[in-house]
């Protein structure tokens, strides 16, 4: 088996996007020089957080910072005084409030919903007091503008609020601007709700905390407001946020092990550093990845968790590899990107399967499998009368769905059909960490292989500048 193994039982299993059939060895060779200067390019991003070429959305230089995020010290972005009042946040949750309602989109959204449903999985909210270990119900808003959803919320809300005596709801309120069109009109309908229903709620605002000229929207209304402010950190975008107060905020009031989380990314950094390509499992990665695209026409990717409590991951990697190497190459020679598709093991085995095993040869189906859960459930042999139900009986539901992904990804090998493999020992806040980490070290790698700026976006800007004035045309009839 062609793969790179982590200390801490991470794999990275690249045998069916390697070899004679797939990117060969001759093809990483090519790229021997590209690869010497992009760790070079690397190290000093680490460094200095300077990365040539990139431009914050106004036109000014700007850092990137998210190589610092795992490390919590002094003078960082997490530092000791910053993780003692996420702690201190937590508590405060655990203690005093009744339910969350966390508003964000994008990675205000998207990684923090993949948090939620590590630590807390689909039926948190339905669970007792105790069962929760005394933290919130945690709900989500401003990640769409959806009428239903925001009045069934609100329905809820007050039923529950109903309850018990001293209920109180933490609006946990993430934008950078703070004038995010989408979590602020959802914060907007609920703070009102609140006020007429006379429901006790606090504001967390997650903001950028510039002062003077620079000062933003919600930053100067949270102060005004006298809400808790936190940051959202200049230097990282929206989908590498995750890791920064954005992420960790959430974290903190449901329960989630933040210090894991960030020993996990700064494990997997450490990895990210080796100059050895067969031993650097982010560069390697973007390097099979960008070649498959680009000599073999894989630019497609579908990323395929084996788990429905991972459905998140798969739409949170969707963020960062769309809008991060979508782009226009710098050069001005053309454009780059591959198209990211969610799915989801072993659901979509029995929905896009069929087309990646028979449809174009333009994907790379990448799995992510976990070797052990939780929980352990075995099929009772109920029926055993019936051979194709009798296999069934005694069988473990993780053995069952490893079967699932290693015959799906054999079916796939035997027909010539790209896929890779991510293996996580368990799903937990470390191997979390780890993972979503390399994918952020990949997609930067990838980004300079092809000359694309993997830190702005300017094409959201686009439909931005044409969404705003026709709200205000809205406005004025």
């Amino acid at each position: 088996m062609n793969a790179i193994r982590l200390k801490s039982g991470f794999v990275f299993n690249y045998s069916n996007l390697f070899g004679p059939h797939a990117v060969t060895e001759h093809d990483i060779n090519i790229y021997r020089k590209e690869v010497q200067n992009i760790l070079a390019c690397a190290a000093q991003v680490r460094e200095t957080g300077i990365l040539e070429g990139h431009l914050s959305k106004s036109g000014e230089a700007e850092l990137v910072l998210f190589p610092q995020l795992p490390y919590v010290k002094k003078g960082n972005i997490n530092s000791p005084s910053s993780i003692e009042r996420l702690q201190t946040l937590g508590k405060h949750a655990q203690e005093d409030i009744d339910l969350v309602i966390n508003f964000g989109i994008g990675g205000s959204y998207l990684g923090n919903k993949v948090l939620f449903d590590v630590q807390c999985g689909e039926f948190w909210n339905s669970k007792t007091e105790e069962e929760r270990n005394h933290f919130p119900k945690v709900f989500f808003a401003g990640n769409n503008v959806d009428a239903r959803h925001i009045t069934e919320l609100i329905e809820y809300v007050k039923r529950d609020a109903k309850t018990r005596k001293g209920y109180k709801v933490l609006l946990l309120l993430i934008s950078k601007s703070g004038s995010t069109i989408e979590p602020m009109a959802n914060f907007m309908v609920i703070l009102d709700m609140l006020k007429q229903a006379q429901i006790a709620y606090e504001v967390v605002a997650v903001t950028d905390v510039s002062s003077g000229k620079n000062e933003t929207l919600l930053h100067r209304l949270a102060k005004t407001e006298e809400w808790t402010i936190f940051s959202v950190p200049d230097g990282v975008g929206g989908r590498f946020s995750v890791f920064s107060e954005v992420g960790l905020t959430l974290a903190a009031v449901i329960g989630f092990d933040i210090k894991q989380f960030l020993a996990g990314a700064a494990d997997m950094d450490r990895a990210c550093q080796e100059t050895d390509v067969w031993k650097n499992p982010a560069l390697l990665n973007a390097l099979l990845k960008f070649i498959a695209s680009e000599k073999y026409h894989r630019h497609i990717e579908i990323f395929m968790p084996y788990g429905g409590y991972m459905r998140s991951i798969a739409e949170w990697y969707v963020q960062l590899l769309a809008e991060s190497l979508g782009k226009k190459i710098e050069s001005g020679s053309g454009e780059y990107g591959r198209t990211p598709v969610a799915a989801i093991g072993t659901m979509d085995m029995h929905a896009q399967t069929q087309e990646h095993q028979e449809g174009r040869r333009n994907k790379v189906i990448q799995f992510l499998r976990i070797m052990e859960w939780k929980y352990r459930v075995h099929v009772p042999d109920v029926y055993s009368e019936f051979p194709k139900l009798e296999v069934l009986g005694g069988l473990s539901f993780r053995d069952i769905m490893n079967a699932a992904l290693d015959s799906n990804a054999e079916a796939l090998r035997r027909d010539g059909r790209f896929n890779a493999e991510y293996t996580l020992p368990k799903l937990n806040a470390y191997y979390v960490g780890q993972l979503l980490f390399m994918l952020c070290w990949s997609i930067f790698f990838e980004g300079q292989l092809a000359g694309v700026d993997a830190f702005n976006q300017p094409g959201v800007e686009v439909y931005k500048s044409i969404l705003g004035p026709k709200l205000e045309k809205l406005k004025e009839k």
